[in-house]
């Protein structure tokens, strides 16, 4: 099964914000090399609200749009890695692509509970490529990395030696397929409308005369 697939058939009911369980098991990792991303360390602009929210709210989204988390080192981390999940493919663009570097910064940031797991994962990863590979994750080969993510990436199959891995790329594949389906991207990926108009021309002629009723009447 490919990826999106089995991200697609995970059953999100909310694309607003997707949640896909820890256990799942991952998905396929090995659809080939793919080339490293560019970092695109910028900070989304403050949406335009056509909903209700209040000037509070509104200024709460300001604030944490204008603050930064995560170091430079670290958003292409997780660039990299969210490529990884949510690779660009003849459908759609990457997971990164779809701005969801910019939300896991976000989202760090209005759940400070996720702060202490990402940043503590991200020096994990690292650690683990540095005692494997002499160097830090983004410096890896594609080969390299995908063997890494390998061994965290299922978490039935998973040795307890890497359990901090499994659980970091647990939060990391559960924050990207967030960001990715919420966004204009993932939307259209999963040919997504939301509510539209429609036409409606009354009742079909075929009801009306089952009643012995009709437009003439």
């Amino acid at each position: 099964m490919k990826r999106r697939d089995y991200l697609k058939s995970i059953g999100m009911s909310s694309l607003g914000m997707a949640v896909i369980s820890p256990e799942a098991k991952a998905m396929e990792m090995l659809d080939g090399p793919k080339p490293k991303p560019k970092a695109k360390a910028s900070t989304p602009a403050v949406p335009k609200y056509n909903y209700g929210r209040t000037e509070d709210e509104i200024a709460r989204d300001a604030k944490l749009l204008a603050e930064k988390f995560f170091t430079d080192h670290e958003i292409k981390t997780i660039t990299l890695l969210s490529d990884i999940i949510i690779p660009a493919d003849a459908h759609s663009g990457s997971a990164s692509q779809a701005g969801v570097p910019a939300f896991i910064e976000f989202m760090a940031k209005d759940q400070p509970s996720f702060q202490t797991p990402l940043r503590g994962g991200l020096r994990w990863l690292d650690s683990a490529s540095i005692k494997r590979f002499g160097k830090n994750f983004i410096a890896c080969t594609a080969k390299e990395q995908i063997s890494l993510v390998d061994e965290i990436a299922y978490p039935e199959k998973a040795k307890p030696a890497v359990s901090q891995g499994v659980s970091f790329f647990s939060l990391m594949r559960n924050l990207t397929a967030s960001g990715f389906y919420s966004s204009e991207m993932g939307h259209n990926d999963i040919g997504y409308v939301g509510n539209r108009p429609n036409n409606w021309d009354g009742v079909p002629e075929e009801v009306l005369k089952q009643y012995g009723l009709s437009y003439d009447s």
